[in-house]
Order: structure tokens, then C-alpha cells, then sequence
């Protein structure tokens, strides 16, 4: 595949020899499911009995997939990207909260990150998880609607109080807010959440985006409904566009039910659904502010396309790339030096916390068709333009 996207010099400008020969290494091993089957269960085996495998861990993929242990750790990162262009997300990925204390540190945690992006041009985006905000059950019961005791009443209103103030720090400091999509049983209240905040802060400029995983058969049911709700006339709509980061998990859950899978039945499928989902936010596009979170290079292909015959700037502040730090290095990096909006997602935190994260990383690559085969092909061939092979 010959385009835009295969100048390797460009996109591994920031790596020494020593990096892209471990990301050579990590590709590989992440190629072979069985491999990386028995590796993240021996790294949960290792870390439940508090073996020294930290160390080995940071060295190879907590580098190669995070920016740091903390937000001062990722600046020198940061700054190196934006000397290319590229623009950083800072995400304080930890996750399976379940105390109020918890809840509210990690609140804490969301607002002082704004706080401290705020006024870094190279920085113009926060993000969140949004059940890391309160009670994995809590966000099943209301995504039922079903109805909530008055203690589980407390607790949501929290929850919402919680959404609230990550989005008015957001708001007050001019800072755009990503709410992370999660799975389908507990989308429809953050959904919901979504909403409410956008029609609260995405009145004049987009502040909120919500994530859209266009795997899931319902998408463009949903998209039709939000913009056709008089509810939502007065709202900017911020969408980030995927195709969805728990695909093996929906199906097995839905199998388990015996109910139908709500994700799409083939990649093909999937790609038809995502590019109706660009065509639905182009004829919106008065109304949407938009960021195409997509690690598929016909996918941005179309969306530059679009860009093109609408007549749109490169840079159009409302069109924003966006990739995951450690992968699709030829998209984000070729995309910047062509003048296109478009960041990485920056993961931090530490070794143990960004476990979950780091493994999911790794089963995502390991079942999607191509990825790993096209980063190893692109490694390679800047290899051999190094003379390393």
C-alpha cells in the first residue's frame, strides 16, 4: 500500500535504532496470539506475587505504548512530537475503581491534568474514562433503566456531579474533553451523560466529544436520533469517531446471554459502518465538531478526501486525527508534516496501574486483521533504509 502514509523516514523520525528495534521485537511477539495469550498471563501471574518483572516491563512495552509514570515525565515526549507537529493527549489511564474514595481521587486527578494542559498549545485536548467516575453497576442499572434505590440515587447523583466538574474545569479553561466510550452495557448512560454536558457546555464552541465505536450495529441509529433531537437544537455536537476497543469481549458476552452480538459481523462490515459514520458527520458538518480516532489508513485517506471536496483547510479546527502513542507512527507523523490536526494519545501512570491497559494494547493488535503485519512491514523497511537489517 503506497501512499501518503509510507514515507517511514518521516514517521519513525523520532525513534533511535535502539526503539524501533524493540518496537520490531514487540510487533512480532504481539503478531502471535498464543504467545501473547501465555506472556499477559504470566505478567498477571508475576505481579499478583510481586515478582521483579516491573522493571522488564517498563524497559520494553510500558516505553514503547506510555509516555511516563507521570505528567512531568511525558514533557520531554511531548515536546518532541510537537516539534513535529503532533499534538499530545495526556490520558491517566488506571482503571477498575470501585470506592467513593477512588472515585473522587481520581476525580481530582482528571481536574488537576486540565489544570495542568491548560495553556499548552501543544496539549488541546483532555480525556476520561467515564467509569472511573463511579460504579460499574451503577452505569448497568441506569444504562436499563432500571430503577435505582435511594442510596443508589446518592451515589449516581455523584456520578453526575462528578461528569460535571471534570466538564466545567474543561469548559472554564477553554480545554476540549474526550469521554471515552466503553462497553455496551454501560454506554447507554454515558450516552446520556454525554449529552447533558455537551447541551451545558457546547454552546458556543465544542468543548465535550463523546466516542462513537462504530463496530456496534446501532451507531447510526444513535447518530440520527442525537441530531434530530429538538432537544439538541441549540448543541454543538463533539464526536470522536472509532471502531472500538472491546470486540472479543462484546461477542463472548453476548454469546454467554445467548443474545444477538452487538458488534458488527465481519471487518468489512465494520469499515461500511465507519465510513457511514464520516459521511454522517461531513453532511453535519455545521453542526459537529469532529475527530477521527482511527488507526486505518483508508479510513483517514477518506476523511482527507472529504476534506478535499468540501473545500476545507488542512488545519480546519473542527477535524482533528488522532492515534494511539506507540502505533500508526506512518498516519500521525506524515499526517502532521502535511499540515493536518492531529494528536497522540499519551498514556501515563504506573507500570501496575497501565497493566489493563497495556494487555488490551496487545489482544487488540493480536485481533485486528492487518495492524500488526503493516507496523512490521513499515519497521522493516525503515530498518533496511538505516542499513540495520
Amino acid at each position: 500500500m503506497n501512499n501518503i502514509f509510507s514515507d517511514t523516514k518521516e514517521a519513525f523520525s523520532l525513534k533511535t535504532d535502539f526503539e524501533l528495534k524493540r518496537a520490531y521485537v514487540l510487533f512480532k511477539i504481539i503478531g502471535n496470539s498464543t504467545f501473547v495469550k501465555l506472556t499477559t498471563s504470566l505478567t498477571k501471574f508475576a505481579l499478583k506475587f510481586h515478582f521483579p518483572v516491573t522493571p522488564i516491563i517498563k524497559l520494553s512495552v510500558f516505553d514503547h505504548f506510555c509516555g511516563g509514570v507521570s505528567e512531568e515525565d511525558c514533557v520531554p515526549v511531548i515536546n518532541k512530537m510537537f516539534n513535529k507537529n503532533v499534538h499530545s493527549v495526556l490520558d491517566f489511564s488506571t482503571e477498575g475503581f470501585d470506592s467513593e474514595k477512588e472515585f473522587d481521587d481520581c476525580l481530582r486527578k482528571k481536574i488537576s491534568i486540565i489544570e495542568f494542559v491548560k495553556n499548552k498549545k501543544e496539549i488541546p485536548f483532555a480525556v476520561f474514562k467515564p467509569t472511573c467516575l463511579g460504579r460499574t453497576d451503577l452505569f448497568k442499572k441506569v444504562s436499563k433503566h432500571e430503577k435505582l434505590n435511594d442510596s443508589e440515587k446518592a451515589l449516581w447523583d455523584k456520578v453526575i456531579n462528578r461528569f460535571d466538574l471534570v466538564c466545567s474545569k474543561a469548559f472554564k479553561e477553554n480545554i476540549k474533553i474526550l469521554i471515552d466510550a466503553e462497553e455496551v452495557e454501560v454506554q447507554n448512560a454515558i450516552d446520556d451523560l454525554a449529552i447533558k454536558m455537551m447541551r451545558k457546555y457546547n454552546v458556543d464552541t465544542p468543548i465535550v466529544y463523546n466516542t462513537v465505536q462504530m463496530y456496534r450495529k446501532d451507531r447510526l441509529v444513535y447518530l440520527d436520533e442525537m441530531i434530530s433531537n429538538k432537544s439538541n437544537n441549540d448543541v454543538i455536537f463533539g464526536l470522536k469517531l472509532v471502531r472500538g476497543a472491546y470486540m472479543e469481549k462484546e461477542r463472548n458476552l453476548a454469546s454467554s446471554m445467548n443474545i444477538e452480538s452487538p458488534i458488527c459481523e465481519s471487518k468489512q462490515d465494520t469499515d461500511n459502518n465507519f465510513n457511514s459514520g464520516l459521511d454522517f458527520v461531513f453532511k453535519n458538518l455545521k453542526r459537529i465538531s469532529f475527530v477521527c480516532a482511527s488507526h486505518n489508513e483508508d479510513s483517514i485517506l477518506k476523511v482527507m478526501e472529504m476534506m478535499k471536496t468540501y473545500k476545507l483547510n488542512t488545519n480546519d479546527n473542527n477535524i482533528w486525527f488522532g492515534q494511539l502513542y506507540g502505533m500508526s507512527d506512518n498516519i500521525s507523523f506524515n499526517l502532521a508534516s502535511n499540515n493536518y490536526n492531529t494528536f497522540k494519545i499519551l498514556p501515563f501512570g504506573s507500570v501496575k496501574n497501565l497493566m489493563p491497559y497495556l494487555i488490551r494494547r496487545a489482544e487488540e493488535n493480536t485481533s485486528v486483521q492487518g495492524q500488526t503485519g503493516r507496523e512490521l512491514q513499515l519497521i522493516i523497511k525503515e530498518r533496511k533504509r538505516r542499513s540495520l537489517l
